[in-house]
């Protein structure tokens, strides 16, 4: 119940901040090109629009949606890896470099999100949770702001420390199962979710030549082709 609570709010998150980015690009790059055009009331009202703080704003959008969104591609094995050597092993040894590789890319990016939540802390975190409990800030460092939307530093950071115990969390999780199963997870880079791969009939074959020479067309039948038939039909 938890792990899918965590799956269904890893892809919303992920949807919600690309969304949301691409409509503030697509609203912003509108409002720089209109507000050049000279249309009267329009063109003063658009000049009153503030859009300054939006590349701000998309860029750690963005920021957050890749590092949850690696955490996503190591749950569905999204991730492109190098395996051409791996795949020629005996299965006991690749199944070793497989753990290997796995319990190395959990203890990364656990150490990431350590010194990445001791940079957060350090960075105004600690001011903002003792200010806010009502504890006394002493010499604790307030922290920077952003440039445009003047937003703490350490809240846009915080993505480093989240994202990657999340990232750690997969690795760990996808390495259990493939310690279970023996499978690893898989995403189809050609398949379309909703489109259903169409198979042909049972022994039709659709380029069939009846004289060796043309093809056999299903839907316009050969000249001469219903002579022969109705001969043979004659003859029986």
């Amino acid at each position: 119940m938890l792990n899918r609570a965590l799956n269904h709010l890893e892809e919303l998150l992920v949807t919600l901040l690309m969304g949301a980015a691409t409509v503030i690009i697509f609203i912003s790059v509108a409002h720089r090109y209109m507000a050049g055009v000279e249309i009267p009331v329009l063109q003063d009202w658009l000049l009153t629009l503030n859009f300054s703080w939006a590349q701000e704003l998309c860029i750690i959008m963005f920021v957050w949606m890749a590092k949850f969104g690696a955490a996503y591609g190591v749950r569905t094995g999204i991730h492109v890896g190098v395996d051409v050597l791996i795949n020629r092993l005996d299965d006991k040894i690749r199944g070793k470099f497989i753990v290997f590789g796995l319990l190395a890319g959990a203890t990364f990016t656990g150490i990431v999100a350590t010194l990445g939540a001791n940079f957060v802390w350090e960075n105004g975190a600690h001011y903002a949770i003792f200010q806010f409990f009502g504890i006394d800030t002493g010499d604790n460092y307030e922290g920077p702001t952003t440039p445009d939307l003047e937003w703490p530093t350490w809240i846009v950071y915080s993505a480093i420390p989240l994202g990657s115990s999340l990232m750690s969390f997969r690795f760990l999780q996808v390495t259990w199962s493939f310690l279970r199963t023996g499978e690893l997870p898989h995403h189809d880079h050609g398949h379309v979710d909703g489109l259903e791969d169409e198979k042909p009939p049972v022994n039709v074959n659709l380029y069939g030549m009846d004289d060796n020479l043309h093809m056999h067309d299903l839907k316009h039948p050969m000249v001469g082709e219903h002579q022969n038939d109705k001969k043979g039909s004659d003859q029986s």
